[in-house]
C-alpha cells in the first residue's frame, strides 16, 4: 500500500515537472515572440545622425546603416566593386554619394532597392567598368554626376615630409669610412666631422639642418655628384652656401623639376615658398547652432553664438590661464536663429532674432552686469528671420534682417540716439534668406558706395544701391543665371570685390565685380551646402564650401592663378557659419553645426624648412 502510494506521487511530481517545464517553453516562446529586433547602429566607419550617414575609409559597404537613413555618402572607401542589391537594406535613401573611393566596377542592379533615390554623385573615383543595368529601379533618379578615371595626387603630410638621408661609405681623410643615417646622426656626429671636407658622389637628397655648424674653420667641402632634392628642407643650405667663407664646387638639383640641374648656390632663400597653413582641431562645445558672431567690448574679444534647439544666445570670452573660451554670459530665448551683436560708441547692443515669440533687442547693463531687454521688433513685418547684417553709413548705424517667410518684409532698421526704427522696407513676398552688405563703384573713376545684395529661394539675388540724396536703397539689377542662390558673402583681393554665392545642389560660384555686374570666375560643387563662407586671416583668403552629405571643403586663395585652390577637408555635420576669431595674436576658426557639436580649429601656420 505504501509503496502504491509512493508510486502515485512519484508520477504526480513528474507530470507536475513537465507541466512546468511546458510552462517555461511556452514563456520564453511568448518573450521571443513580442521582443522586437534591435534596430540597427551606424558602423564603426561611419558619422550618423537621425537622417545621414557619412562612411570614410570603409571596407565593404555596410550592411547595418539605420534604415532611415535618407542620405549616404562614402568618401576614400576600400572596397573593389559596387555589387548587385548592395543598398537593400537602406531603402529609404533619397541621396547617395561617392567622391575619391578605389571601386572600379559597378554591377548590374548595383542600385536595386532604391525606389526613392533622387541624386546619385559618383565623382573622383577609379571607374574601368559599369554594367549595362547599373542604374535598373532608380525611378526616382533626377540627378547623376558620374566623373570616370580621376587619379588622385598623393598629398604629403608635414611629418611625410621628412627628409631621408641616403649616405653610402666615403673615404676620409685617414682612410676610414664614414656613414650615416639621420636617426643615429647625434652619435656619429664626431666622426661626420671629420669626413665632411668631401661627401662627393654619394647619391645624397638632402643634408641634415646645422650640420655644418661650429666648423668655422672649415675651408673646403665638395657636395658634387650628389641627388638634391631642393625643397624646403635644404633651404638652409642655400643660406648657407650665401654667407659661408669657406669654398663649395657647384653643386646641382635633382628634383623638384622645376629646379632639375639648376645650381643650387645660384638660388635664393627667396625661391623657397616653405610656409604651410592648416586648420587644427583645438576645442569641441557640446551643444548645435546656427550663426556665430565676434565682437570688441571693454578693450576684450568675445564670440555670440545662436543656439536654435536651447533658444539661447551663448557668450564666449578667452580663458587666459587655460587657453581655451569659457562662458561668460547668455540670453534665453525661444528658437533662436541669430544673436547680432552691435557696439554703438561704448555700449553693446544684442540683436536676437527668433522663429517663434517675436524678435527682440538687448543692452548690456554694466552696473547690472547683464543683458535687459530693451525693444521688441515690429512682428507684422518680422515674421521668419533668416539674417541679420549691422553696417554704418555716413555716421548713422543700421541693421537689416532678412525675412524668409511668405508675408514678411525685409526691413531695414535705423539708430536714433535710443532705439532702432524701422527705416526701409526693401520688398515683401520674395521669402529672402541671406542679406550682404559691401561698397563697390559702379565705374573705375567714382568712389565706393554702400549695396546690399538680397538672396531668395524665389528669385535671383537682387543689388540695391544706396541713394545718398533720399538716404534709401534703391533697386538696381539681378546677378543672372543664379536662380536657388541660398546666400551671397563678399571679399577683396587687391581693391577687387568678389563674392560666392551659395547653392544647395549644383554649383556654388565664385563671381568678380567688372564695373557693371558681377562676373563668373570659378565654380565648385555643392553638395548639399547652405554656406560659402571666405574669410582672410593675416595674409591669408580662403572660402568654406560646407556640406550636409560629405566633407566640407576649405580653399585658398592663389594669387598667380587668381582663383581657389582645394586647401584641407573638414569634418562637420550640417555647417550653417564659420567665423573668424582673433585674439592674442591666435587666430580660430569657429564651425557652427546644426546637427553636431560646435567645433573650434586653431590656424597654424608650419615651417617646412624648420
Amino acid at each position: 500500500m505504501e509503496s502504491e502510494r509512493s508510486k502515485r506521487m512519484g508520477n504526480a511530481c513528474i507530470t507536475l515537472k513537465r507541466i512546468a517545464y511546458c510552462l517555461c517553453l511556452l514563456s520564453a516562446l511568448l518573450l521571443t515572440e513580442g521582443k522586437k529586433p534591435a534596430k540597427p547602429k551606424c558602423p564603426a566607419v561611419c558619422t550618423c545622425t537621425k537622417d545621414n550617414a557619412l562612411c570614410e575609409n570603409a571596407r565593404s559597404i555596410p550592411r547595418t546603416v539605420p534604415p532611415d537613413v535618407i542620405s549616404l555618402s562614402f568618401v576614400r572607401s576600400g572596397f573593389t566593386e559596387i555589387s548587385e542589391g548592395s543598398f537593400l537594406f537602406t531603402p529609404s535613401l533619397q541621396l547617395l554619394l561617392f567622391t575619391s573611393n578605389s571601386f572600379d566596377v559597378i554591377s548590374d542592379d548595383a542600385f536595386i532597392g532604391l525606389p526613392h533615390l533622387e541624386y546619385l554623385f559618383i565623382e573622383n573615383n577609379n571607374i574601368k567598368s559599369i554594367s549595362r543595368h547599373t542604374f535598373r529601379g532608380l525611378k526616382s533618379l533626377i540627378h547623376l554626376t558620374q566623373v570616370e578615371g580621376f587619379n588622385p595626387l598623393w598629398k604629403l603630410s608635414p611629418s611625410e615630409l621628412a627628409f631621408y638621408l641616403r649616405i653610402s661609405p666615403v673615404e676620409g681623410a685617414h682612410g676610414s669610412n664614414c656613414q650615416a643615417e639621420e636617426g643615429i646622426f647625434s652619435a656619429l656626429l664626431t666622426a661626420w666631422r671629420s669626413c665632411l671636407r668631401s661627401l662627393a658622389n654619394n647619391n645624397l637628397q638632402t643634408l641634415p639642418k646645422d650640420i655644418f655648424k661650429g666648423l668655422d674653420s672649415l675651408t673646403n667641402v665638395d657636395l658634387r655628384g650628389n641627388s638634391f632634392n631642393c625643397d624646403c628642407k635644404l633651404k638652409w643650405l642655400v643660406e648657407w652656401l650665401s654667407h659661408t667663407n669657406a669654398t663649395v664646387e657647384d653643386i646641382y638639383c635633382e628634383g623638384p623639376p622645376e629646379y632639375k640641374k639648376r645650381k643650387i648656390n645660384s638660388l635664393s632663400s627667396k625661391d623657397f615658398d616653405c610656409i604651410i597653413t592648416e586648420f587644427a582641431k583645438s576645442q569641441d562645445l557640446p551643444y548645435q547652432s546656427l550663426s556665430i558672431d565676434t565682437f570688441s567690448y571693454m578693450n576684450d574679444e568675445y564670440v555670440v553664438i545662436a543656439q536654435p534647439f536651447t533658444g539661447k544666445c551663448i557668450f564666449l570670452e578667452w580663458d587666459h590661464v587655460e587657453k581655451t573660451f569659457r562662458n561668460y554670459d547668455n540670453i534665453t530665448g525661444t528658437s533662436t536663429v541669430v544673436c547680432k551683436p552691435i557696439v554703438i560708441e561704448t555700449q553693446l547692443y544684442v540683436i536676437v532674432a527668433q522663429l517663434f515669440g517675436g524678435s527682440h533687442i538687448y543692452k548690456r547693463d554694466g552696473f547690472a552686469n547683464k543683458f535687459i531687454k530693451i525693444q521688441d521688433i515690429e512682428i507684422l513685418k518680422i515674421r521668419k528671420p533668416n539674417d541679420i547684417e549691422t553696417f554704418k553709413i555716413e555716421n548713422n548705424w543700421y541693421f537689416v534682417v532678412a525675412d524668409s517667410s511668405k508675408a514678411g518684409f525685409t526691413t531695414i532698421y535705423k539708430w536714433n540716439g535710443n532705439g532702432f526704427y524701422s527705416h526701409q522696407s526693401l520688398h515683401a513676398w520674395y521669402r529672402d534668406t541671406d542679406v550682404e552688405y559691401l561698397e563697390i563703384a559702379r565705374t573705375p573713376l567714382t568712389l565706393r558706395t554702400p549695396h546690399l545684395i538680397l538672396s531668395s529661394s524665389s528669385q535671383r539675388p537682387v543689388i540695391y544701391q544706396w541713394n545718398k540724396a533720399t538716404q534709401l536703397f534703391t533697386n538696381q539689377t539681378d546677378i543672372p543665371n543664379m536662380e536657388d542662390v541660398y546666400a551671397v558673402k563678399h571679399f577683396s583681393v587687391k581693391g577687387d570685390v568678389y563674392i560666392c554665392l551659395t547653392r544647395f545642389i549644383g554649383d556654388s560660384k565664385v563671381m568678380k565685380w567688372g564695373g557693371t555686374s558681377f562676373q563668373d570666375i570659378q565654380r565648385m560643387p555643392s553638395r548639399g551646402s547652405m554656406v560659402f563662407q571666405p574669410l582672410q586671416i593675416n595674409n591669408y583668403q580662403y572660402a568654406i564650401l560646407g556640406s550636409d552629405y560629405s566633407f566640407t571643403q576649405v580653399y585658398n586663395w592663389d594669387a598667380e592663378k587668381a582663383k581657389f585652390v582645394k586647401f584641407q577637408e573638414l569634418n562637420v555635420q550640417a555647417p550653417r557659419s564659420f567665423t573668424h576669431v582673433s585674439i592674442n595674436k591666435r587666430n580660430f576658426l569657429f564651425a557652427s553645426s546644426f546637427k553636431g557639436n560646435t567645433q573650434i580649429y586653431k590656424h597654424v601656420i608650419v615651417d617646412l624648412s624648420a
